[in-house]
């Protein structure tokens, strides 16, 4: 077993752990060696002697577990897994150099100060303080005093200048900069802990990680099929599945929390930092109750389309565009007799209880359909197809386990 193996997947190391142990001034240090082609080159721009370089460059290494470098008579060149991991982390500094840019716009000297500065541990601190808006629940949650804590997150404001954290009635509340900074420094860490597990991947460990969201109403067989497959192909891999309001899980996506999301597509797309990749349409159904006058009806009018109440998602929900354009198209009246729900087992329940209808994908029922519950209308409706795909952010660089992770749906799904 190397010693990456045994540093990563001893039970009490976790890739957290290895993050809050990279020392951050090494790590951009072997990114410059990498760069600059020559050891006399990077320590000219870290401002180091070339002894301390080659010191700071060996403790990295034996931080991971990974010779990063071949030496020679000639100089340090990347090893393979090195170059692709010093890569990997040098897509994470450029968030931080963005961040930096954005606080010094016209001074690059306090910008590389601010970047060559910075530490893996106040970055952590100072994510958990601005999530939970609180230092006693971050504190307990990183296993620290307060005291300490706050000495962190102290300094970091130092290096931006300025505070970051107001106090508010129910804590602490983030400043617009803060706001700013968790996203980057969230992306930083998101990036590092792919370059780690590409580490692991290297070693032939692949236990990475996929952070899945699941739209409602649009993924009953699509994540779970996938998921198995790829525990199937590989065991070890661990794999989150997050459910929720479509503009959570964008949030999360752009914060570096989810990997991908899974689900209908927004046209037009709601940022600029993320790529929709389409698989399939998928057509919407009528669906009603067992024993509803219309659980057989081979053909809907528009006067009866215009009588029914309704159960349907809220307002900028695609599957609620499809139904307001089915109106709308038709040159008929929207209807007023609405129950907005965007929770699936919540519509079930106001459908079984009720003479309602709701426009859903026939898949997401089969079993309330088999058990004689639910019925889907056998009447089609044109107008009623969404676009269903993957949403990822732009330049996302998927490791192994997510690469075969966005295959296997691809394979499977993909028309």
């Amino acid at each position: 077993m190397t010693q990456a193996i045994s540093f990563f997947y001893n039970a009490k190391k976790t890739y957290q752990d290895a993050f809050m142990q990279l020392n951050l001034r090494h790590l951009l240090s072997a990114i410059e060696i990498n760069n600059k082609g020559t050891l006399t080159a990077a320590a000219e721009q870290m401002h180091l002697s070339q002894s301390a370089l080659t010191q700071g460059i060996n403790k990295l290494e034996n931080e991971l577990g990974q010779q990063l470098f071949s030496r020679s008579s000639t100089g340090m060149f990347a090893t393979p897994v090195g170059n692709r991991f010093l890569t990997r982390a040098n897509r994470a500094f450029d968030y931080l150099f963005e961040f930096a840019s954005t606080l010094y716009a016209t001074d690059k000297r306090k910008r590389q100060s601010f970047v060559r500065s910075i530490t893996s541990r106040q970055l952590n601190a100072f994510v958990k303080v601005a999530e939970s808006h609180s230092y006693t629940i971050a504190a307990a949650r990183l296993g620290l005093s307060q005291p300490t804590l706050h000495k962190s997150i102290k300094n970091l404001e130092n290096l931006c200048e300025q505070s970051l954290f107001h106090r508010s009635p129910t804590g602490v509340e983030p400043t617009w900069r803060a706001r700013q900074l968790r996203r980057f420094a969230n992306l930083f860490i998101a990036e590092i802990h792919q370059g780690l597990e590409e580490l692991a991947e290297a070693d032939g460990r692949m236990d990475g990680t996929i952070k899945i969201g699941s739209l409602p109403l649009s993924t009953a067989a699509i994540v779970p099929k996938s998921v198995l497959k790829l525990l199937e192909r590989y065991p070890l891999a661990r794999t989150t599945i997050v459910d929720g309001p479509y503009d959570e899980q964008l949030n999360a996506l752009l914060n570096g929390h989810l990997d991908v999301i899974v689900g209908a597509l927004r046209h037009p797309a709601p940022h600029a930092d993320i790529t929709q990749h389409k698989l399939f349409d998928d057509p919407l159904s009528l669906v009603v109750k067992a024993g509803h006058p219309l659980a057989d009806v081979k053909q809907l009018t528009d006067n009866t389309l215009e009588q029914l109440k309704w159960v349907v998602p809220s307002k900028g929900v695609p599957s609620r565009q499809v139904f307001d354009d089915i109106f709308k198209s038709r040159g008929l009246e929207a209807p007023k007799d609405i129950i907005e729900c965007s929770a699936l087992a919540a519509i079930r329940g106001i459908l079984l209880n009720s003479e309602r209808a709701s426009l859903l994908p026939a898949k997401q029922v089969e079993v309330e359909v088999s058990c004689g519950l639910l019925a889907v209308c056998p009447a089609i409706i044109h107008e009623s197809r969404r676009e269903i795909g993957l949403t990822v952010r732009k330049n996302w660089q998927p490791t192994e386990v997510q690469k075969a992770f966005l295959r296997i749906i691809e394979k499977d799904f993909l028309i």
